[in-house]
This record gives C-alpha cells, sequence and structure tokens, in this order.
C-alpha cells in the first residue's frame, strides 16, 4: 500500500520540477553561464583565477554597474532608457566643467566649489531626466524615440561644454571616490555595490519597488488598482538619469579624463548587464540580483578573453553572440510564462 502511494507522489514531484525549471530559466541560464565561463577561462589561463583579477573585474564592472541600477528600474517597468550613456558622459564632463582646470587646459568653463559643482551636475542629470519622463508620460512619445533624441540632446550638451577639448580635475570627492581606495579595496566598487544594495532594497522591500513590478507585470492592472502609473514611470526615468551621472562624475574620475563619447560602450554595456542577467524585457520579472549576475558575466567575459588573448575583433562578436542568447532566452522563457497564463 505504501509503495503504491509513493510513486505517484514522486511523479508528481518529477512533473512539477519541468515546470519551475521551465518558469526558472530567466534566472538559471545566466548563472549557469558564468559558472561556466568561469570554469573556462580559470583552465584556459592561470592568471585569471585570482583575488587580484577578481578585484581588477569587480574594478571594470563598477561604472557599469552603477548605470545598469537605473536602468534595472526601468526595464521593470518594460521601458528603455537609451540616454544613459549620454547622460553619464554630460555629468561627467559638468562636474569638469564646473571645476577650476589647470592653465594649458583650453575651455572656457566656470569655477565653482566642489560640493556646489557636484550638485549642478546631478541636478543637471536629473533634469534630463525630469526631460525624458515628461515626454513619456504627459506628451506620450514611447520610451525608445525619447531616449534617443535625449542621447543626442546630451551629446551636444557635451559638445558644447568641452568643444573638443579635454579636462582633467574633478571635485576632490568625486576623485577621491572615483580613483582612491580604502583597506586595498576602491571606493568605486564599494559605491557600486552600496547602489546595487540599495536598489535591490528598494525594489524588494518598499511599496515603490511593488508599484516598479506592478506597472511592468500588468500594466493595465496597475492602472485599475488606481496606481499612478505615469508618476511610476517618470520616477524610474529620472532615477535612471540620475545613476547613470553619478556613474559618469566617477567614471571622469576613475578614467582621470573628461571627454566627448567617453561612455559610448556603456550604452550596450548597460543593456547587455540588465538583459543577460535575466530580467524581463517586457517588464515585471527580475531585479538587482539578475542584474549582478548579468555584470559578472560581462566582467568574466571581458576581461576572460583578455587573458587568452583572443582576437579584440573577434571578442566584439563573441559578446554580440552572448547578448543574442540572452535575448532568445529571455523572449523564451516570456512565451513559456503566457502559456502558463492561458
Amino acid at each position: 500500500m505504501a509503495s503504491s502511494e509513493t510513486v505517484p507522489a514522486v511523479g508528481r514531484k518529477a512533473r512539477g520540477l519541468a515546470p519551475f525549471l521551465r518558469s526558472q530559466m530567466r534566472n538559471i541560464a545566466p548563472f549557469l553561464t558564468l559558472i561556466f565561463l568561469s570554469g573556462f577561462f580559470a583552465l584556459a589561463s592561470p592568471s585569471f583565477a585570482t583575488l587580484d583579477n577578481l578585484g581588477n573585474i569587480l574594478t571594470q564592472v563598477s561604472v557599469t554597474g552603477i548605470i545598469a541600477v537605473g536602468l534595472t528600474f526601468v526595464i521593470l517597468c518594460a521601458e528603455i532608457d537609451l540616454s544613459i550613456a549620454s547622460i553619464a558622459n554630460v555629468t561627467g564632463i559638468a562636474v569638469a566643467y564646473f571645476t577650476l582646470q589647470e592653465s594649458y587646459v583650453n575651455i572656457a568653463n566656470i569655477p565653482l566649489p566642489g560640493a556646489v559643482a557636484i550638485l549642478m551636475s546631478i541636478l543637471l542629470c536629473a533634469l534630463l531626466g525630469l526631460v525624458n519622463a515628461l515626454g513619456l508620460t504627459v506628451i506620450g512619445i514611447p520610451s525608445f524615440i525619447m531616449t534617443l533624441a535625449m542621447m543626442q540632446i546630451a551629446a551636444g550638451v557635451s559638445a558644447l561644454l568641452v568643444r573638443g577639448q579635454i579636462a582633467y580635475k574633478v571635485p576632490g570627492l568625486i576623485t577621491t571616490l572615483g580613483s582612491g581606495s580604502i583597506g586595498g579595496i576602491p571606493w568605486i566598487v564599494i559605491v557600486a555595490a552600496i547602489m546595487l544594495l540599495g536598489g535591490h532594497l528598494v525594489l524588494t522591500y518598499t511599496r515603490f519597488g511593488r508599484y516598479v513590478y506592478m506597472v511592468g507585470g500588468n500594466r493595465e492592472a496597475a492602472e485599475y488598482s488606481g496606481l499612478n502609473v505615469k508618476l511610476i514611470l517618470g520616477a524610474v526615468m529620472v532615477i535612471s538619469a540620475v545613476c547613470s551621472g553619478i556613474g559618469g562624475m566617477l567614471g571622469v574620475a576613475h578614467f582621470g579624463s573628461a571627454q566627448q563619447n567617453e561612455f559610448d560602450t556603456y550604452l550596450l554595456d548597460s543593456i547587455a548587464a540588465v538583459v543577460v542577467g535575466g530580467t524581463s524585457l517586457f517588464g515585471g520579472r527580475g531585479g538587482i540580483g539578475n542584474t549582478i549576475v548579468g555584470l559578472f558575466v560581462l566582467g568574466v567575459l571581458n576581461n576572460g578573453l583578455d587573458h587568452v588573448n583572443i582576437d579584440s575583433f573577434l571578442k566584439i562578436l563573441i559578446r554580440g553572440l552572448i547578448l543574442l542568447a540572452a535575448l532568445v532566452i529571455n523572449v523564451y522563457a516570456q512565451r513559456l510564462r503566457e502559456k502558463a497564463t492561458e
């Protein structure tokens, strides 16, 4: 009697495991990819699996991680922000523009006290995010088009501020956070970790975080429940711009200069980190935990390819293929989810 009851129970567990694995494919696939890449590069290069190199990877993904925090909020709402790299660039340039430069820097800038320069730069990126928010929620411009226009606007402001020149000095606090360290740990890694943790706590434990998931999961249901959807959408666009601005300021200090087009590659890197990590492009699924996994996947991939001396052009191709694979998994997981709810 006991054995006849046990077999159906096991069968039910087996049948229940497959739907669970399918539903979690978006989360499992990036983690398995990270394990595979780490193992492969550790075997391919003795210099890869070291504590020093782990520190290099963390430093290399820090600016991307800071920018990706805000982008995660946007994508969770089933929107996109293509202006993140340009806003990072213009904010980094602005904080240098408001800092007294050396005499050999040929920029007609406006020197201000360090704290004021930082505040003005943050206000600038917040203002650009607010313009994105108003275009999306008040005028009704799709986020893809609105942020594409903002990408050009921010790039234009950057060009006007430096006019093809390069600035080097930024306020002392930004220099410390961008290029300094404490106890051997770079400050930029600590800032990235704090911002990722803060984003996770907001999304997981606050009412605003629940609203973000509601808007991304089912916008009509969120509206019918009385939620101010436009306010949430506007808020995430501003959050994205401010995170990009902070990443831009620290990035300028980390790289040692502020110049046009300095952060152009961070648009693809940030989107890839969020999507490769498993956050759904259709909204409502994923989070900062997924973004962290995505950051490590990209960090391990870029760093590992350098250790095995892969052709730089092939490196770009491999990154593109991994992003494509992540998009395929993302879309396929969405289809499985829709079938499960039918």
